[in-house]
């Protein structure tokens, strides 16, 4: 395949798919909405993208169109391919492919897949040669692409929206939680969880599940499942002695067959150590020292847009996260709480899909409650058309606070002015990450 082509190229994981494609000497062209920091490096290694729709601007001999579901099947560029007879293709379709004939690792659920994924990518490449395709930038590698030639190990996130992990056949295969979320692709709860049952059973002969011990009556997969938890001993992996060292967090792991003693973890966060022991669970699995765990996990920095902290300082600290589900923005808030129990915490938060915001309103409001000021932007549209009467007003109708407000992003900086937070979080997974260097500058003065 000589030149492939990318509808949404802009976006993580179709970023990621796209180096993996240029590392192997193919000619890649794309089409995005507007440029990012991430086209920019895209562009910057060699690859063709533009910014509107424009059939013309595409080259007449592509061998392959990759989308994500994220383009609608009215984009002129989409139906261009169509009537030219030109290979779509999804984009979990070709991570699939990829995946098909090698020893694979999917992590998969509504919360955690990102960081965990980034944590047995950490570990592994230590023990072999594995290519990684990883759902944010890893802060140890600067990209979403680990990729060793010819390697035979791929590690994936498997996507619950749009089925999209039914493309997978794993050896190991992460199931980290199901909450309700992505309704407006399964309907109701019960079908969503039933989508997760069905990935589990494509799991190869002779593999592994790995998931909560609450989670395992979900299951009808006749694979091994094998269970981890923060600290429930009766999961098969979990922590003891969890203290403090060295401003990290300190813990043992139990393991069926050791005890891995005093890992060192940098990320903070009870959520955050429970998804380092479902990577540590993985990854003994697949045969890894326990020291390179150990070690790994040490030196193990997290991903952007993961509890990352931007500013830290004794006046104010500026924190930005992905959350964008009612239980993360929970978990998130708590672990802020958690480590600065004495301080007021404004949380900024751009809702992401106006289904999302109407299945659950009520829930995002409870969550939100838990910040001393909550500041809203519009719903991020992503994919969606406008539903009538699902805004950010109806949300903050919800919310039972004082100080909440609801501003546009040009009007952001001043309404934080006006606040001075003594801890500032920005939540969401539309383009809110984009306004961080800006507020990194109007509170210390620099950018990233």
């Amino acid at each position: 395949m000589q030149r492939v082509y990318f509808l949404g190229i802009g976006g993580i994981g179709m970023s990621a798919l796209a180096r993996y494609y240029h590392r192997r000497g193919a000619e890649v062209y794309g089409y995005d909405r507007e440029p990012t920091p991430l086209t920019d490096e895209l562009m910057d290694d060699g690859m063709h993208i533009h910014f509107e729709e424009n059939p013309e601007a595409i080259p007449s001999d592509i061998d392959r169109c990759i989308y994500t579901p994220a383009i609608p099947e009215t984009n002129s560029e989409f139906v261009h391919f169509q009537q030219k007879g030109v290979k779509l293709i999804k984009r979990a379709e070709v991570l699939g492919e990829i995946a098909a004939d090698k020893t694979c690792y999917a992590v998969a659920g509504t919360h955690g897949k990102t960081s965990i994924t980034s944590m047995i990518t950490h570990i592994m490449r230590v023990e072999r040669p594995i290519t990684s395709f990883i759902g944010g930038i890893s802060v140890n590698y600067n990209t979403n692409l680990i990729d060793i030639i010819n390697s035979e190990t791929v590690i994936v996130e498997a996507d619950e929206y749009d089925r999209s992990f039914m493309n997978f056949h794993p050896d190991i295969a992460v199931v980290t939680a199901m909450d309700a979320d992505h309704l407006d692709i399964y309907g109701d709860e019960k079908q969503m969880r039933k989508s997760f049952d069905e990935f589990a059973r494509q799991i190869k002969p002779g593999g592994f599940l790995v998931t909560k011990p609450e989670l395992m009556h979900e299951f009808t997969s006749s694979c091994a499942v094998v269970t981890y938890s923060l600290d429930n001993p009766e999961a098969d992996y979990f922590m003891k002695n969890m203290g403090t060292m060295k401003g990290r967090m300190r813990f043992d792991l139990i393991t069926p067959q050791r005890v891995i003693r005093n890992i060192l973890f940098e990320k903070t966060g009870l959520h955050n150590v429970e998804n380092a022991v479902a990577a540590a669970a993985v990854c003994d699995l697949a045969g890894a020292d326990p020291n390179t765990i150990r070690q790994q996990l040490k030196t193990y920095k997290g991903v952007r847009r993961r509890f990352e902290y931007i500013i830290s300082n004794d006046d104010f600290i500026f924190i930005d996260d992905y959350a964008h589900h009612p239980l993360e923005i929970k978990a998130c808030i708590e672990a802020v709480r958690s480590m600065h129990p004495d301080k007021k915490v404004c949380g900024v938060f751009q809702p992401h899909l106006f289904s999302r915001t109407r299945d659950f309103a009520d829930d995002f409001a409870r969550s939100l409650e838990l910040l001393d000021t909550v500041v809203l932007l519009d719903i991020y549209p992503a994919r969606e058309q406008p539903i009538e009467g699902v805004d950010s007003q109806m949300l903050l109708d919800k919310i039972n606070k004082t100080e909440k407000f609801l501003v546009n992003k040009e009007n952001l900086m001043d309404c934080l002015k006006n606040i001075q937070p003594e801890i500032l979080v920005t939540m969401g997974a539309g383009d809110i990450d984009r306004l961080v260097d800006k507020i990194k500058c109007a509170f210390d003065g620099t950018i990233n």
